[in-house]
Order: C-alpha cells, then structure tokens, then sequence
C-alpha cells in the first residue's frame, strides 16, 4: 500500500486505540501464562490529566506493553478514587452556583448530587489517558466508592476494630477549615511563611502584701520594684481569648518575680495563672509563652500536664465562636488584623516584628491547618508498620530509587497512629452505632448493631426471642450512625486487594492469579501515606506484600526548576501537546528526560525531538519501501548486515539491562541513538542502492527485517506509529490478531565485539574523509585515493565497499610507509593517507597537526598522573586501571605518528 509523505498522529492514534479495544488486547483473564499486574494509582474524580499523570501513566504503560510482548499475561487495572474532601468541595461549589447550601440538604439529598457530579465529570481522566495510550484493561476499572470496594473498606473497619487497632477518642487533630474535616499528618503540607511576631503585654494583677491591706507589691512602700507587666511574643493574636496560662522557665531568674502570679488577658480582662515548667526555652522570644490549650498541640499537653482549662474559640470554618466574646463571627486572619490594632490602641501592643516559621496547608484545599481538639477515631500502626518495615529492608519490597529507603525507614520507626475520620458525607460512613445515652458499637448494619447491643447488655442467654425482638424494637428508633465517613486512604490502602475482590471472595480465581502483583508506579509525596499502607494491608488482610517493586518518579517541573501547576500557569495542557505533537512524541520527549526518582525539567522542546524521532522513523521506512529490488544482484552489504545485526544484540542488552534497573530514560536513550545514528545514519547509508538503482533481494530482505526488529523494539515507547508501520504491506500479510501490540519482543543473540570494534574504526575513517573534505573544500562528488598502513588485525578488504561508498573513496591502497606529503590521520593504531598535493596547504596541516599534538600531549599528562598516583593505583578496580594503561599506550601511538607526520612536512 501507499506511504503518505508525513506521519499523521491524529488519523493514526484513533485508529489503532480503537482496533485494540475492539479485539480485547488489553483485557486479561488468568490462564497458564506468567502474569505481569499492575494496578493503577488510582487519580482523583476530581482530576484532570496534568504533567504528573502524563509521566505516571507512560511509564506504566511501557512497562505493561513490553510484559505483553514477552508473552506474559499483562494486566494493568485502572481506576479512580473518590476523593472526599476535593469532591465534596467541588459539589458544594456547583449547589452554592445554583444557589443551594449544603445545610439545607439531608444527607441523602446532598450524596444524590455527589454521585450526579461524579458521573458527569469523574471519568473524564480516564478517557484522557486513552488519548495516551494508556493500555489498561477498562474491563476491569474500578471506582474506590463503588458497593463491592466500600464494603471492603467497612470490613477492614470492622476486623481491625474487633483486633483492637482501631479506637476512638479525644486527639488534637490537623483540621482544614476550608474542607471542615481532620486530615491526617502526611496530607499536612509545611511551608515558610512571612508573618509578623506580636509582642503583647499582660498586665500583672495586683497582690497587697504585709499587714497593711494599703500597701501595693508594687509601690515604693513594700520595696519591691517590679514591672506592672510581661510581654508574650506570638504570631497569632486572634487566640489570645483562649489563653489558659502564661508559662514561664522556672530556671529562668529573670521571672522570679511572676511566680504565683495571675495576669489579665487583654482586651477580654479575664485572669490566668502563671506557671512553671521546663518546656519554655529562656531563649526564645520574651521567654514568657502563652498557652492556648485549644490551638496548639504542645500547648494542649502542657494543658493536660497542668490540669488548664481548654476553651476552642474557633468555630469549623475558622470563624471565631461564641466563646470568643470579641470579633465573633470574623474570619482568623481578619480577626488577627483587627485584634492587633485593638491591642495598639489600647496599649497592649510593645512591638511588631517581621517573622518567618514553618505553617502547615491542606494539601487538599490549600488552607492554613488549624491544630484542633477533636472526637475522632484512630487506626494504631506501631505492629501494622513493622511488617512493611522489614520487606523494604530485607528487599522483598524495593523502591527504585533505593535514595527512598532512608526516608521510608524513618517514617516506618517513628509512625504514628492515624486519623481515619472525616467530618464529611462524601465517603464510606463510619460503621459505628449510638443509643439515645451515648453507648455505641461497631456494626455493618443496623440489624446488626441492634444484635451488638442486645449482646452488649449481657441479657441472659435464656431470654425468650419475644424479649430480645421487644429490646430492639425499644432501641431502634433512638440508633443512629456515626456521621463521619473513613478518610479516603483508608478505602485506597486496599486497592490492589480490593480491585480483584480479594474481600468479597478471597478465593477467587483472579486474586489468587493477579495478586501480589508486579509493578508500582507512583509518586514519591506518597510513599508513606499510600504505599507503605497498601504493604501494612497486604500483610494484614492477605498475609503477603501487595507487590513486589516501587517505581518513583520525580516531579514534573518548568525549565527555571519551579513544580509545575495551575496557579503558576507554567503547566502546559497535556491533550494540548498530544494534538500538536502526538501521543508518541510526547511519551519519547518526557521518558528522554525522566530518570527515576530524579525531578524532569520539562520544556516543550522534548516534545517536538519526540516528534522529529517519529518523522525520522517514517521517513526511513518510505526510503526502504521505495526500493527496487532485483532478484539477480549479488549482495554486496554482508560486512554492513552482519554489523548492524551484532549493534542491534548489542544495544538490547544494553536496553534489558536498563529495564531490569527500571532504567527507562537510558533504555529509550539507547533505542534512540540504535535507531537514529546506528540505522538510518550508518547502516541505510552502507546498502542503499545508488540513485535509481535497485537493491539485491539478500540486502532487501535483511534490512526489512531489521526493520521489524526495530519497530517491535520501539513499540512500547510509541504504540501508534509502530502499529501504523507494522501493517504496511513491506513485512508479511498480517492477519487481524497479528498485531505489534502482541508481537514478540525482539530476543537477542551472538555479539561478535571484534566485529564491532572494527566497525567503530571504519565510522572513523568516514568521518575523518568528510572532516578532511571540508576543511579543503573538496566537493563530495570527487572521489578521492586513499592508502592505508595497517597497524592492526582488521580486514579491510570486507570493510572497503563501505568506506568507497559512504567516503567517495575512488581507489585504496595498502602502504608499509608513510605517504609523504599527503593529509594523514589515525582511526584506531591504523594510519590513513590522501594525497592531495596540488590542494595541500603545508602551514595549514602543520598548524592542524601541532593543535593535535599539543591536545594529545595534555591527555597523556593527566593519564601519567593518574596512574602516578599511588593512592588511585591501589583502590581503583583492576579494570580501570588497564583502560588508563590502554588509553596511555594508545596516545602515546598517536603522538610518535603526529610527530613523524610533521618532520615529513618539514
């Protein structure tokens, strides 16, 4: 069939997506093959593709392309996660659009518009990531909210409640005032802040002393001189109101005075305790520390050690309360503001500082944390951890990079418990029931928790079943559930269970075939609060790691280093760079830059190099379909094929080697190099017949199977050019299963080094002809002599076609001699003569001979004093040593050869 004369993505990509959905090449069933699982990060319903996705997904999908070629039974399972916060934000910003609040609707109500808005706009992701490539079995997808996986996530609630890892109680939890629920530590971003330090003044209340009722403590009269204040620095006034005590160092000789003493909290002039305790460092600030039990952590256990009142002013969206008694209803920021000029006018203000700390955000809504005493329940980690801990350390589990693992180590030994409650609707409810007095129990159901609770009174057994119905029938109108719903990790920390039902069936045919699976491709931000949970579950509920290696990428950034984002505007829109590029290119351009763990410094220039590598494919297959081949020539290329056919051996090592290290970039790297320098640069160029001369048939055939190996090589990488190229009529006639998509990845064999290294002495002296033909400015059409003195063991006579063809070489000669006054050069320990008498510049060649000579004699002078060092001498491996004996030896040849060539110029 006809080659159009430019590859078009858009037409192709299309196409080919649709063929392999239509003939199920994504779907997988267990059979007798060797699986190969991975399971998607599940991306929020809330989510659009960004750059971060883009890297994710393409890495996935390689890695699950090239199993599928192996002829493994590759799975890879998409799907989304529900997102609590970010989704329940999103449906109350579009009923606050219609003019609906989320208090006026029951929970019913406000769920039937969530799961509305999920339907309309969750899936979008996922068909973005069609547009990609991605290769997922959409058979499979599944949604964390969906009834199968929330009953998982009950269940795990229940099993872990019932082993006593799961409790509840009173904890000063992070709470996002923006999203009205806690969130957990790991979804607590910190950032430096300017802010400004406010030096307030408490006044001192006033004690008489002696047995004068009229004497002052601080009047002249009881020779006590003491100020009638102290100064407290803090960068949030607006708590001042929740103030419970001012706390001082007892160590601190400068506070003597205060012991005992009462101040007044300014502006709302209630009294508060000074006290004593260690904690305060003299050195920070007044030394003097207010303690706000309510809105600090620290300062709620100095509370508690203490026995302080605790008074929270805040109400959920950080508005002040009722308890505040000034500025109610303001907003904390603007309460800040005005409450400091309320403390200037009334005297209270000492100073104002410039300041910078550490402030923790959401990292769902962006909103400065607000530290809060909270009912909330809890997951204890301590034993859960130390499974997790140990496949990572002994190498069950390992993280590529393996810079991770100091990190992870850190996180698994100083774990804390976690914060599994949400103050929101958008969930899996808590499984938790209370009577009309407060009692509760932990139950799937309402029968059930009437059941629990019948059990709960410890009612003789021997009660009559007409007792026991009428006991729940009394209970059942006053029972009610726990409001909150599971923070969203704890349904996603059981995702590669709970996508095979491993919950619903245990012993279904596809957990015990998928699970563990193989590949994990995520995000470094995430190790701890997703990874590390989905190893703790997987030894909990299946009694084995959930996978076996974690792939993490870096952080997609701009050219100036900045992360890219929205709000920076520096993000470009990835449908857009596959419109304009193509899918392929746009997964070349961000592999070639994306080494793991390592950040990829994104510029849109990669995108079109992507783009450039499609064109160059393209165009060296319309150059071999545009051969005409003859049946009775003789194959002049033998030395070339058997070349390029050890190259290509060669470089597949090289690229399963990469692959096996989970080395994508350098394994694309040296695709890219096989097939642009290698292929179309050298090999095409030995056997293409000359201008409208056609090519022997052995030459033909080998070439169009190099170029098959070539596309299956390339197909993980760029799926849509390589299908496209795989069904022209220059290979075999294919049949409709007989995709590149299923086609066996290409498998290497023998690798003649010798043959290779000749090779490279033969691209040298090609090179070194062309440099030598533009220095003189010769025309590339004059065939010029060559005459050689060999040095070596190659066989020039199986490399001289290549060199007359590719150099214009019109005739060579083999010499024991130097050639006097002809241009010499060196490939290898060879010597290469073209005379040129009539064009030779002497001074010129002596002046290109003596900068030759003097670069030489500097490399020789670092290889001497490597090699003089005694110290790299005896600690560097055996081998690097002999490559700096060969590479003095070698410039040392060179040297006599240079200074030999330029006493013949004289």
């Amino acid at each position: 069939m006809s080659i159009s004369t430019k590859y078009n993505p858009a037409e192709t990509e299309d196409k080919w997506y649709s063929y392999w959905l239509d003939k199920k090449f994504f779907h997988s069933e267990p059979d007798e093959r060797e699986p190969y699982t991975i399971v998607i990060p599940p991306p929020n319903v809330t989510g659009v593709l960004h750059m971060g996705h883009m890297l994710n997904n393409t890495i996935q999908d390689v890695l699950i392309r090239k199993a599928r070629m192996q002829g493994k039974n590759a799975c890879w399972v998409p799907g989304t996660d529900h997102a609590s916060i970010a989704t329940e934000a999103k449906v109350v910003a579009m009923l606050k659009e219609q003019g609906i609040n989320k208090k006026d609707l029951s929970r019913e109500e406000f769920l039937k518009y969530a799961w509305e808005w999920k339907e309309k706009y969750g899936g979008i992701i996922l068909e973005q990531l069609k547009k990609l490539g991605a290769s997922c079995d959409w058979d499979r997808t599944r949604f964390t909210m969906e009834e199968d996986l929330s009953q998982a996530v009950i269940d795990s609630f229940i099993h872990l409640y019932k082993k006593g890892w799961i409790y509840r109680g009173i904890r000063m939890v992070n709470w996002d005032p923006a999203g009205k629920t806690a969130v957990s530590d790991e979804e607590v971003i910190r950032k430096e802040v300017n802010q400004k330090l406010y030096y307030i003044r408490y006044n001192i209340v006033s004690q008489k002393v002696g047995k004068s009722d009229d004497i002052d403590a601080n009047s002249p009269a009881s020779g006590l001189q003491t100020p009638d204040y102290l100064v407290v620095a803090t960068t949030r006034p607006e708590t001042i109101m929740a103030d419970a005590a001012i706390c001082i160092n007892p160590n601190d000789e400068r506070f003597t005075y205060l012991k005992g003493k009462k101040v007044f909290v300014p502006l709302v002039n209630h009294e508060i305790p000074v006290i004593e305790d260690e904690y305060v460092d003299i050195e920070f600030g007044t030394g003097c520390l207010k303690v706000t039990p309510a809105h600090d952590l620290n300062d709620y256990e100095l509370g508690v050690k203490h026995n302080l009142p605790v008074t929270d002013i805040l109400n959920d969206d950080g508005t002040l309360n009722e308890l505040a008694v000034i500025l109610v209803g303001e907003d904390r920021f603007v309460a800040r503001k005005k409450i400091a000029k309320m403390l200037e006018e009334a005297g209270h203000l000492d100073k104002v500082e410039d300041y910078k700390s550490q402030v923790g955000f959401s990292e769902r809504t962006d909103a400065a944390i607000e530290p809060k005493l909270s009912m909330q329940w809890f997951v204890k980690m301590k034993e859960m951890a130390q499974p997790a801990l140990d496949d990572v350390l002994n190498g069950d589990v390992n993280l590529i990079p393996n810079k991770f693992e100091n990190t992870y180590r850190h996180w698994m030994e100083n774990v804390r418990d976690w914060n599994i409650s949400r103050q929101l609707w958008w969930g899996q409810r808590i499984p938790a029931w209370y009577d009309d007095k407060g009692n509760w129990v932990v139950a799937k159901t309402k029968d059930e928790a009437l059941e629990e609770f019948w059990k709960k009174k410890h009612l003789d057994e021997s009660c009559s079943e007409t007792e026991k119905a009428g006991f729940k029938h009394q209970l059942e109108p006053f029972l009610r559930q726990d409001e909150d719903v599971m923070d969203t990790w704890f349904s996603s920390w059981l995702w590669p269970i709970s996508v095979f039902d491993g919950f619903k069936n245990p012993e279904n045919k596809d957990i015990n075939y998928y699970y563990p699976t193989n590949d994990l491709v995520t995000a470094p931000e995430i190790l701890f609060f997703w990874v590390a949970r989905m190893i703790m579950a997987g030894h909990e509920f299946m009694g084995k790691k959930p996978f076996t290696n974690v792939y993490l990428t870096g952080i997609v950034r701009d050219k100036l280093g900045r992360k890219m984002s929205k709000s920076l505007g520096n993000s470009p829109d990835p449908i857009g760079l596959i419109e304009k590029y193509g899918a392929d290119a746009v997964r070349v351009g961000m592999l070639m830059s994306s080494p793991a763990g390592n950040d990829l410094m994104f510029d849109e220039s990669y995108c079109e190099q992507g783009r450039n590598f499609a064109s160059k494919i393209w165009n060296a297959f319309r150059l071999v379909k545009g051969w005409e081949v003859d049946e009775n020539l003789e194959n002049p290329n033998t030395q070339a094929i058997s070349w390029f056919e050890n190259r290509f051996n060669e470089a597949l090592v090289e690229i399963e080697a990469n692959f096996k290290q989970y080395r994508l970039s350098e394994a694309l790297m040296t695709t890219y190099k096989l097939v642009w320098d290698d292929f179309c640069a050298w090999y095409l160029e030995m056997v293409k017949p000359a201008y409208q001369q056609p090519i022997d048939a052995e030459s033909y055939k080998a070439t169009v199977g190099f170029f098959e190996n070539i596309i299956k090589l390339l197909h993980p990488n760029m799926p849509f050019l390589t299908e496209e190229l795989w069904h022209d009529d220059l290979f075999a006639e294919r049949g409709e299963m007989d995709c590149c998509i299923v086609a066996e990845f290409p498998k290497g064999g023998a690798i003649d080094e010798q043959l290779l290294k000749d090779a490279e002495v033969i691209k040298t002296v090609v090179a070194e002809i062309r440099n030598i033909r533009n220095q003189k400015q010769i025309s590339p059409k004059e065939a010029l002599p060559l005459s050689l003195k060999v040095n070596s063991d190659i066989d020039y006579e199986k490399w001289l076609n290549v060199v007359f063809k590719l150099a214009n070489v019109s005739e060579a000669e083999i010499v024991n001699d130097k050639v006097a006054g002809a241009t010499a050069f060196m490939a290898g320990k060879d010597e290469f003569f073209i005379p040129l008498t009539e064009n030779i510049d002497v001074d010129a060649e002596r002046i290109r001979l003596n900068a030759d000579l003097v670069y030489l004699q500097g490399f020789l002078k670092s290889v001497d004093a490597k090699l003089g060092n005694e110290r790299f001498v005896q600690n560097a491996k055996p081998e690097i040593i002999a490559n700096e004996r060969n590479k003095k030896a070698d410039a040392e040849a060179k040297i006599k050869i240079i200074e030999e060539s330029l006493a013949m110029l004289g």
